[in-house]
């Protein structure tokens, strides 16, 4: 589930008690909530996500609080800059987002490395695989899928 967290929208206390209540009822029936929480603001009336280190490190320490247990909850992040210092800042199980779509060997190289940290499970990605520059989804694929361990 999306999360997103404006400090300086009065909606995000709504939208914070909704992701904290269905946590609650996906764990009371053994189910997995997948929380994917943002930083976020508005610049010219449009959403922006914050994905400095920092801003996903808090956006992580707030999602991981929702609810009256983390036990069936996993995170969704975005790939970012000082992912090791992300991932030291949550226990919970961790799926990587793919992102918006760039040079693909270096979204590649950045989702190999994510990876090999201990608590990413493996990766949530769409567009990177499914429009690739050269239009080759079937080696995009493959290419991922020889990542996750």
């Amino acid at each position: 589930m999306l999360c997103r967290i404006d400090l300086d929208d009065p909606g995000t206390v709504a939208t914070l008690a909704a992701c904290a209540q269905a946590v609650d009822e996906l764990a009371a029936h053994g189910l997995i909530a997948m929380l994917e929480p943002f930083m976020s603001s508005r610049v010219n009336g449009k959403v922006r996500n914050d994905l400095s280190p920092d801003a996903v490190i808090k956006s992580v320490h707030i999602g991981q609080g929702l609810g009256s247990t983390s036990a069936y909850t996993w995170m969704k992040l975005p790939v970012v800059d000082e992912m090791d210092r992300v991932m030291e800042s949550t226990t919970m199980p961790t799926l990587l987002l793919g992102g918006d779509p760039t040079d693909p060997d270096e979204a590649f190289a950045s989702w190999e490395k994510a990876l090999a940290l201990p608590s990413v499970r493996g990766l949530i990605v769409g567009r990177t695989l499914l429009y690739p520059p050269d239009d080759d989804v079937a080696s995009a694929v493959a290419t991922a899928v020889a990542m996750v361990r």
